[in-house]
């Protein structure tokens, strides 16, 4: 029976709870934050933290998916077509792993997938922010809520989110956010997000049932979770207009790469070298601070590859404001 005054439960509470309020106020996905979290807090294995953080995840993006269907932002029939492709890859990915991998080696696969995972979504940060900046120094973008569909690479978006999704928990937002950034450049930024949350529905529910078949479900990690996770979410939708999402944003990118990297180092991966269950705090520290350091002036660069000076208007805060059809810049 689940002890909720034991030191792992309050633990999970106030994790969840902290990463809830982040995602309610940047939108950006619970699961790269969540799963390492209770990784590096050591509240259960690999395979019963994702299962706990999809269960929990299939919860709180129901909200967010019926208030963004009240408000009319999604476009179900774009959604319909990533739901296709992304919940049999999403249900396959679990089963896949329990087939192909010896048991005794799937924690330390889980780790380093979920590593590459999380490096992939800080990556995608970026290209998101690049693409905004292609888009306003063009000018020639117009607000589109009913694009023309494009099945076949829309289901393979879907199939690429859901086996991810699947596998490590990561990914529903931000690898598939991306992709349909580049598919339907004039859907606006309303639409895309409220399409994604409505797919990611689904697209966690399969994920988590299928973990749950196959790794059964540990209450003691999952009930704190939503008890944590659901009212911070509620949070920060409250807080989203009061404070700087620019700023939290980069702070979770760099956050995102130096956890990707610790779980590839506790996973034994080669290049890094550590050994099983080890990590070189010092490398990873080096890696947070040099990401301060270097990724302004590489952003400066891309800037003045549009054009632009290395640094001032549109800001990282203009772009992410930034609908298809607006320009900010003269």
């Amino acid at each position: 029976m689940l002890d909720f005054f034991s030191d792992n439960a309050a633990q999970i509470v106030v994790a969840g709870f902290f990463v809830g309020v982040i995602v309610g106020i940047t939108g950006m996905g619970g699961g790269a934050l969540m799963t390492p979290a209770l990784i590096f807090l050591g509240v259960g294995n690999t395979s019963a933290i994702v299962t706990a953080d999809l269960t929990a995840a299939a919860v709180y993006k129901t909200g967010g998916a019926l208030v963004h269907s009240r408000k009319g932002a999604p476009n179900f029939r774009l959604a319909g077509w990533l739901i296709a492709g992304s919940v049999p890859t999403a249900f396959l990915g679990p089963h896949l792993v329990s087939w192909a991998v010896d048991p005794e080696d799937v924690e330390d696969l889980l780790k380093m997938c979920i590593g590459f995972a999380l490096l992939v979504a800080a990556s995608t940060y970026a290209i998101r922010l690049y693409i905004q900046l292609v888009r306003v120094r063009a000018g020639t973008h117009y607000d589109d809520s009913d694009p023309r569909i494009r099945p076949i690479p829309t289901m393979l978006t879907g199939a690429l989110g859901g086996l991810l999704v699947g596998v490590t928990s990561v990914g529903s937002g931000s690898v598939i956010m991306v992709i349909l950034l580049i598919l339907y450049p004039t859907l606006s930024a309303l639409k895309l997000v409220g399409t994604d949350l409505v797919q990611a529905v689904p697209l966690v529910l399969a994920a988590a049932i299928s973990n749950i078949m196959v790794n059964g479900l540990d209450w003691d990690i999952t009930l704190p979770l939503i008890i944590g996770s659901v009212p911070g979410t509620l949070l920060g939708a409250q807080l989203a207009s009061k404070v700087p999402q620019s700023v939290i944003r980069r702070g979770i990118v760099i956050v995102l790469t130096m956890s990707g990297v610790a779980l590839l180092d506790k996973a034994g991966w080669a290049p890094l070298g550590a050994g099983k269950d080890q990590t070189h705090p010092v490398l990873i520290a080096v890696i947070g601070l040099a990401m301060l350091v270097v990724v302004p002036v590489v952003w400066g660069f891309l800037r003045k590859s549009q054009g632009l000076p290395m640094f001032g208007a549109p800001t990282v805060a203009d772009l992410e404001g930034v609908r298809p059809g607006e320009t900010k810049v003269p």
